[in-house]
């Protein structure tokens, strides 16, 4: 953080685009709980909120940790979910009930696809100061969050595609990945 005339200014965080390697590793656990963790978490919320997404991933920014931003959304259209920081989310339950609906991603831009996920899951989580927690999301809600935390098992949504669709997205993935190619 930057002293700027008596207020913090949050540090600036850049997106990963498709084709960069740290979007395909698995992010490791995080076990240091002190400030610098909190001002990445709210980096984080403030790039998503800048991106206009509804969820975001370290490693969407280069950070191969297991943290992530999510809107508690309740429905598609909720414009006032308010965002929730999620630190080594594990999920302990999956509901046999799914559904169907059209994602996106703020690391590829431009691409949309129908993924199958399910519509209540049980997660164990920390926040930022180590403190545990359980919930249960369900709708989008719980999409958002099994998007993310695939995000850090190095997984995309593209990666549930019939082969059939990742084929026609191919001349589009290779255009994303020569122009962010650092």
């Amino acid at each position: 953080m930057v002293q700027t005339a008596g207020r913090k200014q949050a540090m600036e965080l850049s997106l990963r685009y498709y084709g960069d390697p740290v979007l395909r590793e698995r992010s490791q656990p995080v076990d240091t709980f002190d400030g610098s963790l909190g001002e990445f978490a709210d980096a984080l919320t403030e790039t998503m909120q800048r991106e206009r997404g509804i969820g975001l991933a370290a490693p969407q920014v280069g950070k191969s940790i297991r943290a992530l931003v999510a809107l508690q959304m309740t429905a598609p259209d909720d414009d006032a979910a308010a965002p929730v920081v999620v630190v080594n989310p594990v999920v302990r339950s999956r509901s046999k009930e799914t559904w169907e609906f059209e994602e996106g991603c703020l690391s590829i831009p431009g691409v949309t696809g129908d993924v199958i996920r399910s519509e209540r899951i049980e997660l164990e989580y920390q926040d930022v100061e180590g403190g545990h927690h359980n919930l249960t999301a369900e709708g989008m809600f719980a999409r958002i969050l099994l998007h993310e935390i695939d995000h850090l098992d190095g997984r995309l949504f593209i990666d549930y595609l019939s082969p059939a669709n990742k084929s026609l997205l191919k001349p589009r993935l290779r255009e994303i990945a020569e122009q962010h190619r650092s």
